[in-house]
């Protein structure tokens, strides 16, 4: 057991404290560069496609729409890595890991909109509807189905079971600080009302996601920006007090600029999952006209996520003088400092929050190790296999030990992370090609349309018409 636990954390420390930190940054900030800082200069083209009628129905009534896809990814993304998560980066990284949460986003935008822009390129048909993701742009556009089923198997076990014993973990915990609820009552409820969901495919989970969503997200940046609003002079202090633990400008810094660095890259992947391979899933099921239409919704996805819903979580920590001790983890350490804001039915209103946030999480991971199971084996079988095996991850989680689920959950999703992130490298020029295709028909003034022969010299593209035009 020694030796396992060695060879565990020895793995741990190689891959958070060398590899996918650098591979991150510098494919991050590679995509920023080779795009023309996409996530600046088509902003405001992504706030407008949120908007956009269009995006808001599947092709013809059928199959997912855009706006379902992004809701779909954001169940997934907006989870415990926004409340939990961000309140372990401050525990250990101090409040500079708020801004590398930050950095990483705005580099992540890029990555995000390469990823999901080569998962709508390369979907495919599912009946009326679409599925797809890096496992299938691994293997159509590379040619490589040894990388597919690597990366499939990674994300069925990352999203689908350990991500959500992290999920269930949180809510167990939530719950019982605020409730004194029992974890094993805990387990038992969300078994029965994720079945519920799972079972009914992805029809259900997209009714599912599309309520909760919008609802939970809005609740609780409502109620953050209430707290900073009434704290509205202690606000410059900090954003002084970020940055300068950011670069280890305080007294009191030392050695933290790399713990700042490490906790809040790592806690900011987990929470906005640019580049892990995770939100394409969700990208490749929408009905858009233009794969870069996708990229651009999933791209602002990231921010919506790290920079408005994790910033909420931070300012709420961060206006409170909180002292971290061993009896406040991860959801605790943000209930006590939401709770000295607003009084103690913060508890309960966090509690209920935390409840949605992940809960929609296990719902949106369930639908990433699907989609990759459909990729593996076609049958049935394996795909009832799975779906037990997420409820019983969701046991697992919710009556576990804290600590062991969020290492395990951090080496699973490294490891996707990395496959992924070495895929797009190799792929980000036709993403680019995709790019400048929607950017010429939109300086034409029509609504852009891809083809299968918009981007010459492609393979392998199953559902792009050939005939498509553009439309005025």
């Amino acid at each position: 057991m020694e030796f396992i636990n060695t060879l565990f954390y020895g793995y741990y420390d190689l891959l958070w404290g060398n590899l996918l930190i650098y591979m991150l940054i510098g494919l991050g900030l590679f995509f920023t560069i080779r795009s023309r800082f996409i996530q600046v200069r088509f902003f405001g083209e992504m706030i407008r496609l949120l908007g956009d009628k269009n995006m808001l129905s599947g092709e013809g009534g059928k199959g997912v729409s855009s706006l379902q896809a992004f809701f779909i990814s954001a169940a997934s993304r907006v989870g415990t890595g926004n409340i939990a998560g961000v309140a372990i980066a401050i525990a250990a990284g101090g409040p500079g890991a708020v801004f590398w949460m930050w950095v990483i986003a705005l580099i992540g935008m890029a990555t995000a909109f390469v990823e999901s822009t080569l998962a709508q390129v390369y979907k495919v048909k599912d009946g009326d509807q679409f599925r797809g993701g890096p496992a299938y742009y691994m293997e159509k556009a590379l040619g490589q189905r040894w990388m597919g089923i690597l990366f499939a198997i990674l994300i069925t076990l990352c999203f689908g079971l350990i991500f959500n014993a992290v999920q269930a973990n949180t809510i167990a915990l939530a719950f019982e600080e605020a409730f004194a609820f029992n974890k094993f009552l805990m387990a038992g409820i969300l078994v029965i009302i994720t079945a519920l969901v799972i079972f009914g495919g992805l029809k259900r989970i997209v009714a599912a996601t599309q309520l909760i969503v919008p609802v939970m997200a809005g609740l609780y940046i409502l109620v953050a920006l209430f707290v900073v609003i009434m704290n509205i002079t202690q606000i410059p202090a900090i954003f002084s007090s970020i940055v300068a633990s950011a670069f280890g400008l305080q007294a009191a810094a030392g050695g933290a600029v790399g713990a700042a660095l490490m906790n809040g890259i790592k806690r900011g992947l987990f929470s906005n999952e640019a580049g892990m391979g995770s939100a394409p899933n969700a990208a490749a099921t929408a009905h858009v006209s233009h794969p870069a239409k996708q990229g651009f919704i999933q791209s602002l996805g990231v921010f919506f996520d790290t920079i408005l819903v994790c910033s909420a979580t931070a300012f709420l920590i961060l206006l409170y003088d909180l002292t971290p001790n061993a009896e406040l983890e991860g959801i605790q350490l943000t209930q006590a400092a939401l709770s000295e804001h607003i009084g103690s039915w913060a508890q309960v209103f966090l509690a209920v929050c935390i409840f949605l946030f992940a809960y929609s999480s296990i719902i949106g991971n369930y639908y990433y190790g699907e989609t990759n199971i459909e990729f593996l084996n076609r049958g049935k079988v394996w795909l009832y296999v799975y779906r037990f095996a997420v409820l019983i991850m969701v046991v697992f989680g919710s009556v576990s030990g804290f600590q062991l689920v969020w290492d395990l959950a951090d080496v699973f999703m490294g490891t996707m992370a990395i496959v992924n992130l070495v895929a797009i490298a190799l792929l980000s020029g036709i993403a680019m090609k995709v790019l400048a295709d929607y950017n010429k028909q939109r300086k034409e003034g029509l609504d852009p349309v891809f083809t299968k022969q918009s981007v010459p010299g492609l393979k392998n593209i199953e559902s792009w018409d050939e005939t498509a035009s553009p439309k005025k």
